[in-house]
């Protein structure tokens, strides 16, 4: 897999273009671009600048439309339901979890769901926007299905990450994954780099394990059958009925609550309908907040300094390795694969930004096919 280093500074100011090309406003795009942008300084490569050109295909489709707004249709003081009318789901999300915030600090407890957005970005994004301001932040999405539940041929479910962000002491506690084994941007970073999958991963038509990133992707693409595993894999003897149960929570607290579309009519007909849920607490409401954030600290100092299984030196709590990596990343650039560049220059050129003013320097000869490149 071959790999660019592109300066934090360089791919902002790029994406802020690209998006304000589209049509967003530049407040818009600065969300946009905020969401996407931490995805790679955290190192989670598959939704960051790879996800650029699901958007550019998106928007290019009429799928996500740039215009809409999203409208609060119910409301109490301590929950809400927001309609996405199909906009940008980081928009959207960041509407949501600022709404549940604004409730949190009224009433100790903040809860919105979603209906009819698009894909948001990373769910870290959204409970850390609470965590920053002192409170619990936990963010969920269901998705497009591709993945299938355990001792099933069909994707039923999609990837369905739960986030959760905490205030603590020397970083804040951060959890953000898919309740599959892997994402699909890890396969299509597979698939680029031509390398087989773990056989854990992946289905194929008929519900037996797949090496083949590309096969498991073409058939997602089709709905031939098949698709990504729970976390836990294919059997129960390793969990996979507790990774299928953990995408059923999501589901409930996205799209089942908010009335919207289930995984398995996400992203048909060109239509997104993907759902979100976001909630944010005070911890105010259980005791003294630095009490509580000091209790915390205390227990991840302990799990950190607990003893090492033998050949292994370091135990790291959540949000640990994203704060090594964003330090390496915001000094040393952000790692892009050349493909994923090709997909960069691509929506350059759809929407008249020029591409070498910005990674021109790079040295790298680059030859765009679209049809070598996944649409969503």
């Amino acid at each position: 897999m071959a790999h660019v280093k592109i300066k934090v500074e360089k791919m902002d100011a790029f994406c802020l273009e690209v998006f304000q090309k589209f049509g967003f406003t530049k407040e818009e795009s600065r969300i946009i671009t905020d969401v996407l942008l931490l995805s790679d300084i955290y190192g989670i490569e598959s939704h960051g600048a790879q996800r650029l050109v699901r958007y550019h295909k998106g928007i290019q489709s009429g799928m996500i439309k740039v215009k809409s707004k999203p409208e609060i249709v119910f409301e109490t003081p301590v929950s809400a339901v927001i309609d996405g009318h199909e906009g940008m789901g980081q928009i959207i999300g960041h509407m949501a979890m600022e709404k549940a915030i604004e409730k949190a600090k009224t009433s100790g407890i903040g809860m919105v769901t979603v209906r009819e957005s698009n894909h948001y970005g990373i769910a870290g994004y959204y409970a850390k926007m609470a965590c920053d301001q002192g409170l619990i932040g936990l963010s969920s999405t269901n998705s497009e299905a591709i993945v299938v539940p355990t001792f099933g041929r069909k994707a039923m479910l999609g990837t369905n990450p739960i986030a959760i962000a905490m205030p603590a002491e020397p970083y804040p506690f951060f959890f953000d994954a898919a309740t599959s084994v892997v994402t699909r941007g890890k396969f299509e970073m597979y698939n680029k780099a031509e390398k087989p999958v773990p056989d854990c991963w992946g289905a194929d038509e008929n519900g037996q394990t797949c090496t083949d990133a590309g096969h498991v992707l073409a058939n997602i693409k089709s709905k031939a059958g098949g698709g990504i595993l729970p976390l836990g894999g294919a059997d129960e003897l390793t969990g996979s009925h507790k990774g299928y149960g953990y995408a059923m929570i999501s589901e409930i607290f996205t799209s089942i609550l908010s009335m919207g579309t289930t995984s398995n009519y996400n992203l048909v007909n060109n239509h997104g309908g993907t759902c979100h849920s976001f909630v944010a607490i005070d911890p105010h409401i259980f005791g003294d907040p630095e009490d509580i954030k000091g209790h915390f600290s205390n227990f991840l100092k302990e799990l950190r300094e607990s003893p090492k299984r033998e050949g292994h030196d370091r135990i790291y709590t959540h949000g640990e390795k994203e704060i090594l990596a964003s330090a390496d990343r915001k000094q040393n650039g952000i790692d892009v694969d050349v493909k994923t560049l090709e997909e960069m220059q691509d929506c350059a050129n759809f929407v008249g930004v020029d591409f070498d003013k910005y990674f021109g320097d790079l040295g790298v000869e680059i030859h765009f096919d679209p049809n070598e490149h996944t649409q969503y």
